[in-house]
């Protein structure tokens, strides 16, 4: 009930333009005990300085991780995707709700999307995700958009699930809700049209961006269903991997590119 009520005066906040939602979505999260809580968790650890003052990268994912799994969506959720009307809003959800830590490395060039992408296909937290993500919110040429009907919120929660992993994605600029990880395709060689299908699948995927945007404008049935999703994100996404199978040895990108397939082990 005290989750439902907070979302309400959020919602209710929203209706005089002066209003900034990334605030909104900060202050009912601190309003939450538990929303509170676990962003309490993950800002000690990303902002924190580890041995030798860098940032403690995997503790940082780790608690970011948490925060999407174990927190209200509808709280979590409206952070990620509250909508920007100015850049100084869009820095701060840039840099707070997705830390530099867990995203970028200062002084440094962005690696190649290969990087990320090889070791995202080794590792058993990343994997199902990206894979979750891929079949979440990818374009059905048969629906009248391109994008399946009730897609949005799927797709949500599956990119949130993935902040935190090897391919944690963010906001690329303070001009736009454009997302991509940290990475591009300039050094990836022979690899370059698999670096570029990988990086598209945020940068040129419409079904996502129309998610973002429905969550911008604060339709109801996106709301709706992250209020009354009550199970625990991390675990529905780890499935994936129990049926994942017969897809042991195959490039992520094949379960949706089949032309990028690579040679697949019995």
């Amino acid at each position: 009930m005290l989750l439902l009520l907070l979302l309400q005066l959020l919602l209710r906040s929203t209706s005089s333009a002066a209003r900034n939602r990334c605030v909104d979505a900060a202050e009912a999260c601190t309003a939450d005990a538990r929303c509170q809580q676990l962003r309490t968790e993950y800002v000690a650890q990303c902002l924190g300085a580890g041995a030798g003052g860098a940032c403690p990268r995997a503790r940082c994912r780790r608690a970011l991780r948490r925060f999407f799994a174990r927190g209200p969506p509808a709280l979590t959720h409206a952070l990620l995707f509250c909508p920007c009307a100015d850049p100084a809003c869009a820095e701060r959800r840039r840099q707070t709700f997705v830390p530099a830590c867990a995203f970028s490395r200062p002084g440094r060039a962005p690696p190649s999307c290969l990087a990320p992408l090889d070791t995202c296909e080794h590792s058993g937290v990343c994997r199902p995700r990206l894979l979750a993500f891929q079949a979440s919110c990818a374009p059905a040429p048969s629906a009248p958009d391109g994008c399946p009907q009730d897609q949005a919120s799927r797709c949500l929660r599956a990119y949130a699930g993935l902040v935190g992993t090897a391919v944690t994605p963010n906001y690329v600029d303070n001009g736009s809700a454009r997302v991509a990880p940290w990475c591009d395709c300039g050094a990836s060689g022979n690899r370059r049209e698999e670096c570029e299908a990988f990086r598209e699948l945020f940068t040129g995927n419409r079904c996502l961006d129309g998610a973002i945007q429905a969550f911008d404008s604060w339709q109801p049935p996106v709301l709706q269903d992250h209020l009354d999703s009550s199970q625990d994100l991390e675990h529905s996404l780890l499935q994936v991997s129990s049926t994942d199978g017969p897809l042991k040895g195959c490039s992520l990108l094949s379960i949706s590119l089949p032309w990028l397939s690579r040679l697949c082990s019995d």
